[in-house]
């Protein structure tokens, strides 16, 4: 009886010390701070309708620019991060689906800390746009 006490013990003890070294070793990604947009951003409209071929333009671009980190879904879970020391974000939840198409536009184009921006790889703002309109459609 002692013996199977012992065991179990010591099993106990082993998983509690993995579970304390996997905490400590694998680095937590933090959620990043609150953006600060500019007024004239939160007031803009998307002046590209969010139809079929636009949302097509939008992730075309999406897939290529975007995806590695933010997934292909939106969900965060994209191939590059897990490497990223901030969380990308989940483009799926109902608290991004009603940030305004001008705040998404003005993120996506100055970005901030990981997130490159995009005002230059994207140089087109009608492309911007669509990829608003493809974002909030995911």
């Amino acid at each position: 009886m002692r013996t199977q006490t012992s065991k179990f013990l010591l099993t106990i003890s082993s998983v509690l010390a993995l579970i304390v070294i996997f905490a400590f070793a694998v680095p937590q990604q933090k959620v990043g701070s609150a953006w600060e947009t500019p007024a004239k951003y939160k007031a803009m409209k998307n002046p590209i309708a969010g139809d079929k071929a636009s949302i097509n333009v939008g992730k075309s671009l999406y897939m290529k620019h975007c995806a590695s980190c933010h997934g292909k879904k939106g969900l965060g879970d994209g191939t590059k991060s897990k490497s990223l020391k901030t969380f990308p974000g989940d483009f799926s939840t109902p608290e991004f689906k009603k940030t305004a198409d001008g705040v998404l536009f003005y993120r996506l184009s100055i970005g901030r800390d990981e997130m490159p921006a995009y005002d230059k790889k994207i140089g087109d703002e009608e492309d911007r746009w669509a990829l608003v309109n493809y974002m909030k459609s995911l």
